[in-house]
């Protein structure tokens, strides 16, 4: 397309406005091959970087038993082994109490907000109730 470039200082009004619809027709035709790009390079990438979370994740879940054990071999020194298993598994469990709070609290926030077809509707809305005003 770089090579299709010509001077057009001497063309009349009337010869660049008739290919107005042509050159206009020709950019978006090059924006959406540029998304299609675009999007195919960004959609490989995306899977790509997804596989590697998913071994960073696969990893992690072995690592957290053996955190676990550690923790309950750690607390064996002072305590009895069943007590330092119980130990541990009430310290997990308030964990997973704290930080499913503060989900909940997070979640609540996202669902009082405002979405932008909620915002469109509105504005559609007020729009709707001047003109009739009139």
């Amino acid at each position: 397309m770089a090579g299709n470039f010509r001077d057009r200082a001497d063309d009349s009004l009337l010869t660049l406005l008739g290919d107005l619809p042509d050159l206009v027709s020709t950019l978006v035709k090059a924006e959406i091959d540029a998304a299609k790009t675009w999007i195919s390079r960004t959609a490989k990438d995306a899977g790509i970087g997804s596989v590697w979370f998913l071994v960073a994740l696969f990893f992690l879940f072995w690592t957290v038993p053996v955190v676990l054990v550690f923790a309950i071999a750690g607390l064996s020194s002072w305590f009895p082994v069943w007590l330092s298993a119980i130990i541990t598994f009430g310290i997990l469990l308030l964990a997973v109490l704290v930080f499913a709070l503060l989900g909940i609290l997070k979640f609540r926030k996202v669902l009082r907000r405002e979405n932008p077809a909620q915002a469109v509707a509105t504005d559609i809305r007020i729009v709707k109730e001047a003109g009739d005003g009139r």
